[in-house]
């Protein structure tokens, strides 16, 4: 499965993610994808990475049964965050990072990788707001996939809704259909979707 880039992202390094946690406070990556969107290519389903992270608390059962399904004995074997920091890391520098109530995303990722300093978090979320106003059931991201028409990504094992891969390739189709939807330029984009509290300098 492919994406062709709006005309509006055509020249930007864009980084789409999703991660899940332990249910832990502070949370631990348990689960991270990561998209990378770049200027004027096609988007391919298979250039996603994912990592399946064992986190050095439990995953608590709440979580699991209400959330993403990862169990405890399904990350035991998984490389702990350490190991994959620089993969992710490398994965996102230099990007624009785009999230689904990105705030979140960004928070976490933030607490993981002390030294990243994204120069922008657009919110999906924020720019459907702008975007289809007055949307009824709200602004979810199984609402809006439902509204736009988007396409679940080809199933593999482990993958489903609140899975870390399933959530970023959603959130990149709704990224790609706002933007043609709405005709705006890169400029109104960032506008509309702009995490309002994000400095660069203390993310």
């Amino acid at each position: 499965m492919y994406l062709s880039t709006p005309t509006a992202l055509a020249d930007q390094q864009l980084a789409v993610v999703d991660v899940q946690g332990n249910g832990q406070q502070p949370p631990e990556i348990v689960d991270i994808a990561v998209l990378p969107i770049e200027p004027a290519a096609v988007v391919r389903e298979a250039s996603m990475r994912v990592w399946l992270v064992r986190p050095t608390r439990p995953i608590t059962p709440r979580v699991t049964h209400d959330v993403h399904g990862i169990r405890n004995s399904d990350v035991l074997a998984c490389p702990g965050w350490a190991r994959v920091a620089d993969e992710v890391h490398a994965s996102i520098r230099g990007r624009v990072l785009v999230a689904h109530n990105a705030a979140v995303e960004l928070r976490v990722i933030a607490a993981h990788l002390p030294a990243w300093r994204p120069s922008l978090v657009l919110d999906t979320a924020r720019l459907a707001r702008r975007v289809w106003p007055g949307l009824p059931g709200g602004y979810g991201l199984s609402r809006l996939a439902t509204h736009a028409g988007l396409h679940a990504p080809h199933i593999q094992p482990g993958e489903r809704r609140h899975r870390a891969g399933y959530e970023t390739w959603m959130t990149g189709q709704l990224l790609f259909a706002l933007a043609l939807s709405s005709g705006l330029t890169w400029e109104q984009l960032v506008d509309a979707a702009r995490v309002p509290d994000h400095d660069p300098e203390s993310a």
